[in-house]
């Protein structure tokens, strides 16, 4: 494993991120090379660390003034060994070949789990959708589709959504590919209602975050009745979290963007809630409103100059942070500890350092690993892509029934596969061992490929 580390970093020294991700599936795995001694002669490590194709290209686009711009584009197509590559699309300007490679790499271990027949990729661009237009967003969408879409298809690659990609991106990409090919397919999730999308989807990511963690509190005679949560972001999936969270009788008394944080002591209500989907989906506005709205809340600006993130020092019971990658440090996590958090349950990708991680496992805190806990998101994508195949819309409460179903699936998966390595109730070594056993003996299975 140190060999394969080594190569990793020697080859592609500057992508931390993806090396950061790849040690701690290794670390978890090592029982696994122990006990099936093939694997190292097989060279598994070596093929799952390496992506089957890597698309990088240029995105020409014009702005609503005449001026011409252009962005890089990028799709990690990192496994099919159990089906079509499947992964959002990001749009930020923080994109590059090495968060693409780390986000494709969690991708597939995340779709294994969630026992759909889906492999795993990633891809996007270093856009920044903020502050342009619709028809600036359209002509983006309309030139990186152009030469994506000679490498998806629903029997190939099944992008989704992400940060910077929602419905109104989605919407582009999916009209300018159905122009090119002429097909009307299931080639993108994440689609309208009407033209072909799943209910639930939109809420997907953040309801099966919170099943995961009443799964995890279910194993030790526990409800959400009553629970203090701290959740970090103030998109898509801190939304959903937010509001099931409330369903099942907690209580969330923060959120967060770019800008800041705000503290609410008497809840993030219904009402307050609302207020925050227009807020940020409809006027695009900042978190800051919200303590503009309402008086008894504290907004605190972000500052970058400190070590550690005050969010995470607010007295709570869980905590779910859905912002973005290792935005939990080793502080956090002791801040954490010490503000009674006894539950952490990911809604983002990697949101939390590895030293952060040594301090949830050294102090026993129930800890849903984003590729278990955030998998509802891509589960419900492979139901859309069922749905499409068959020409259905399933109704609501059956798509939920089957998320709830899903994601009690993979808690069990994780605690099962933990306990057979001799690591009991780690939940980070059983997501990680479930689905690396999965994905390797499928490969070997397909043979040297």
């Amino acid at each position: 494993m140190d060999q394969v580390m080594s190569q990793l970093k020697e080859k592609d020294p500057e992508q931390r991120e993806f090396h950061q991700a790849v040690e701690e599936v290794l670390e978890s795995v090592k029982p696994v090379l122990d006990r099936n001694m093939e694997y190292r002669q097989l060279a598994v490590l070596q093929r799952i660390t390496e992506p089957e194709r890597v698309i990088l290209f240029r995105v020409p686009w014009m702005d609503d003034q005449g001026q011409v711009h252009v962005n890089r584009g990028f799709r990690v197509e990192m496994n099919s060994a159990l089906g079509p590559y499947k992964g959002g699309l990001r749009f930020h300007p923080s994109v590059n070949l090495g968060i693409m490679k780390f986000l494709a790499f969690e991708q597939v271990f995340k779709n294994s789990l969630t026992t759909l027949s889906m492999g795993g990729g990633k891809g996007g661009s270093d856009f920044d959708p903020k502050g342009k237009s619709d028809n600036e967003v359209m002509r983006f969408c309309q030139s990186f589709m152009a030469e994506l879409s000679r490498h998806i298809g629903p029997n190939t690659d099944v992008p989704a959504g992400d940060i910077g990609v929602g419905a109104r991106e989605i919407g582009f990409l999916f009209g300018m590919y159905k122009k090119l090919r002429n097909e009307f397919t299931g080639v993108l999730t994440g689609k309208s209602l009407s033209w072909g999308g799943s209910l639930i989807r939109p809420e997907a990511t953040g309801y099966g975050n919170v099943y995961f963690a009443a799964e995890m509190l279910a194993e030790h005679g526990e409800t959400f009745y009553g629970k203090v949560c701290l959740v970090s972001g103030s998109g898509n999936v801190a939304q959903f979290t937010t509001e099931k969270i409330l369903e099942l009788g907690g209580k969330v008394v923060t959120l967060s963007d770019s800008s800041g944080y705000i503290y609410d002591e008497a809840g993030i209500d219904a009402d307050k809630l609302a207020f925050v989907k227009l807020l940020k989906n409809v006027r695009r506005g900042r978190i800051s409103e919200y303590a503009e709205k309402y008086q008894e809340a504290v907004y605190v600006p972000s500052d970058s100059s400190l070590d550690h993130n005050p969010l995470w020092r607010h007295k709570a019971d869980c905590a779910f942070p859905c912002a973005t990658e290792n935005e939990i440090n080793g502080k956090d996590g002791l801040s954490l500890i010490e503000g009674g958090v006894r539950l952490v349950s990911e809604g983002a990708n990697m949101p939390s350092t590895p030293e952060a991680v040594d301090v949830y496992l050294d102090n026993k805190l129930l800890y849903g690993p984003g590729k278990a806990a955030n998998a509802g998101g891509v589960a419900v994508s492979g139901l859309e892509m069922s749905q499409n195949s068959m020409r259905l819309s399933w109704p609501r409460e059956e798509v939920d029934n089957r998320l709830k179903d899903i994601m009690k699936a993979i808690h069990k998966t994780c605690l099962h596969a933990a306990e057979d390595y001799g690591v009991k109730g780690n939940y980070v070594a059983g997501a990680n061992i479930a689905g690396f056993v999965k994905v390797v003996n499928a490969m070997l299975d397909q043979g040297l490929v």
